[in-house]
């Protein structure tokens, strides 16, 4: 029973492992939290335009976009370097 954990410890590459589960783990949130953003920006904007606040309809609007413009970049981004592997 103790041959099999030196064998399985040269199997795995822990750094490896590690480096992944912590670049899941920002890439998940990240991507969460800027969906969210999005999601906020809609519906300010939404809310402002109806009530005629131009400024904070324009800010809101710019939020959504960019948190957009994030959602896909990281999608790209994801998307090519699964290609490349």
């Amino acid at each position: 029973m103790s041959d099999v954990v030196p064998v399985f410890a040269s199997i795995v590459d822990w750094e490896a492992l590690l480096e992944t589960v912590a670049a899941a783990l920002v890439a998940g949130v990240g991507i969460a939290i800027a969906f969210s953003l999005a999601i906020y920006g809609v519906a300010r904007f939404a809310e402002a335009r109806r009530a005629g606040a131009s400024l904070a309809a324009g800010a809101a609007a710019t939020l959504a976009v960019v948190a957009l413009i994030v959602c896909v970049g990281a999608i790209t981004a994801g998307i090519l370097i699964i290609a490349a592997a």
